[in-house]
């Protein structure tokens, strides 16, 4: 599958880390209605963040390996 939109990264994420949608916006303290527009498209997020966010993910199961 190619992910060429930001709203399908968003969701493989989510869906990478194992949290629902509820979960995913607790963990990141972003307004649930915000993640919900973002993944069906309705608002576009902006690349910074979702870089960001990426981040966080990839460093949080270093750290989990780690230990």
């Amino acid at each position: 599958m190619k992910i060429t939109d930001s709203k399908d990264v968003l969701i493989e994420l989510r869906k990478s880390t194992g949290m629902n949608r509820k979960e995913f916006c607790e963990y990141f303290e972003i307004p649930y209605r915000t993640v919900t527009d973002w993944e069906l498209g309705n608002r576009k997020m902006p690349l910074y963040l979702l870089n960001l966010m990426s981040y966080k993910v990839e460093k949080e199961q270093l750290n989990v390996r780690n230990n």
